[in-house]
């Protein structure tokens, strides 16, 4: 069975597939069903949803367009989620297979300056990362990918570990193959599978924590975001619930897809595990 026919056959993951589609397509699209700034005021403020047609999500408390951010809010978030998680993985993967493969001191001091990182709070961390460097979106980035990395390491190392004494592993030694050459040819090959359904989760977390930010105050005050508009509304969630509704509905739809994937990812690229879950 190849790996589209093990993916489709997660219902789950299909479904949060047809939603990132959907985040993305709304993401690509915001520039031009949305061309004028998402910080303007179009209309009264606390316009509710429905009853004007050019917004129908309403306005905020000073009459910007709720659609206009929720869509403009899609691209910082998709933006900081992917670029977050490949800097993490530009990280962790190298330090990773570098400990599993040569072992020794080497894999004790990288496994305890990776421990290090995560004895502290991973949200306290990236608020004190933020909160020095000022808030931008290049901060916010460096700060999820500075929280985020450990995991990977850990993962990498493991799978290195149980790869490194292989018989093609071996084989490339016993021919004069370079240590880097092993490591980047023969054993992380067989370890993007792991790291990929990883990479979507990570991407999912990086999210909600970008939003988490946001919604503090501490995300990039010249980029509308969802965990802004949440936070711009929660004063007003009786009379004014729009404001807040649609765009923590957005991160929970964007988080659940990319949960969603990942699980229909990890199931296709493991057709034992597949196997197991069908029965």
């Amino acid at each position: 069975m190849t790996f589209l026919a093990r993916f489709s056959r997660n219902r789950g993951a299909l479904i949060g597939l047809v939603i990132l589609v959907v985040i993305v397509a709304a993401a690509v699209a915001a520039p031009l069903l949305y061309p004028v700034s998402p910080w303007r005021m179009v209309s009264r403020p606390f316009l509710a949803p429905l009853v004007n047609d050019r917004y129908p999500f309403g306005t905020d408390a000073l009459g910007r367009d709720v659609a206009s951010g929720l869509m403009h809010g899609a691209r910082v978030s998709l933006l900081i989620g992917l670029v977050s998680t490949a800097v993490a993985l530009a990280i962790g993967v190298p330090l990773g297979a570098v400990a599993g493969y040569v072992g020794g001191l080497a894999d004790e001091a990288a496994m305890r300056f990776t421990e290090l990182f995560q004895t502290i709070p991973s949200f306290a961390l990236a608020i004190v990362i933020v909160a020095i460097l000022q808030p931008s979106i290049s901060s916010i980035v460096l700060a999820i990918a500075l929280v985020t990395w450990p995991p990977v390491a850990r993962l990498v190392r493991g799978e290195v570990l149980s790869l490194r004494r292989r018989d093609y592993v071996d084989a490339a030694v016993t021919l004069g193959q370079r240590t880097p050459r092993i490591i980047m040819a023969e054993i992380l090959p067989n370890t993007v599978a792991p790291i990929i359904v990883m990479a979507s989760l990570m991407v999912a977390s990086a999210i909600l924590l970008e939003s988490s930010l946001s919604f503090l105050g501490l995300g990039d005050p010249n980029l509308m975001t969802w965990g802004y508009m949440v936070g711009a509304g929660r004063t007003r969630l009786i009379d004014a619930w729009w404001i807040s509704f649609f765009p923590g509905l957005a991160i929970v739809l964007a988080v659940l897809a990319l949960n969603l994937v990942g699980e229909g990812l990890s199931d296709a690229l493991n057709p034992r595990l597949a196997g197991d879950r069908s029965r």
